[in-house]
């Protein structure tokens, strides 16, 4: 039986791209699958809700999460996944608008969300956050200097937090992959063939979920061998 039958994972932008294939999976192992999205719906499915918010707005954070205790009775896991992404090569000429759409959501919808599932976590003594963090959260980039700083402010929150709540049996792990073939990247001219694809992230967020209760994978990082290898 899986590890995941009837746990209740809350998964932000679970709409589509990677956290579209991600509760994709979780629905077929068997989880119950709450996400909170700006557009989009899960697909109909018994074990899934949909419910459209803002993870950067602290009033429709709170509602989706009362949401979730009435629809599900509690939350399990959390998986931190909605994320905005701006190229900035000149911040000189970047305005403070595209700074805050980038933090509000990297930084400020991460802290929110995280904040309300250790409420119910806690008490409980159990539960997992998981924070697709991305790997312009260890190196920077030249052209994204805003993005891979909101990266890093969430990876600093993830390291305080995991390190904060262990000793009351909660693990919080970063997923950090290097790009990813999605929407994300627009009309922009990128090697996207060389990216990761989004099941590939899928996979490594549910093999983390997938081990035994007393092991914690703190953060992984990958990367496909072909676009490092330029």
């Amino acid at each position: 039986m899986s590890r995941l039958k009837d746990k209740v994972v809350f998964i932000t932008g679970g709409a589509a791209g990677i956290g579209g294939a991600t509760a994709g999976l979780l629905l077929k192992d068997g989880a119950k699958v709450f996400s909170m999205s700006r557009s989009g719906s899960l697909p109909d499915h018994p074990a899934a809700f949909s419910f459209r918010g803002n993870v950067a707005n602290e009033q429709e954070v709170t509602a989706a999460f009362r949401q979730c205790i009435q629809t599900f009775g509690t939350v399990d896991i959390l998986i931190n996944n909605a994320g905005v992404g701006i190229p900035t090569p000149d911040l000189a000429e970047t305005n403070l608008e595209t700074y805050e759409k980038m933090t509000d959501t990297n930084m400020r919808g991460v802290f929110l969300c995280s904040r309300e599932a250790l409420k119910i976590m806690k008490p409980k003594q159990k539960g997992h956050v998981i924070t697709i963090v991305s790997m312009a959260g260890q190196r920077s980039n030249p052209t994204a200097p805003l993005y891979c700083a909101s990266k890093f402010g969430a990876r600093g929150l993830m390291s305080g937090m995991a390190d904060q709540v262990l000793k009351q049996g909660i693990k919080v792990t970063e997923i950090n992959p290097g790009p990813v073939d999605s929407d994300y990247w627009g009309n922009r001219q990128v090697p996207r063939q060389k990216f990761l694809k989004v099941d590939d992230v899928a996979r490594v967020i549910l093999f983390v979920l997938d081990q035994p209760d007393y092991m914690i994978v703190r953060e992984i990082n990958f990367d496909n061998m072909q676009y490092l290898a330029g």
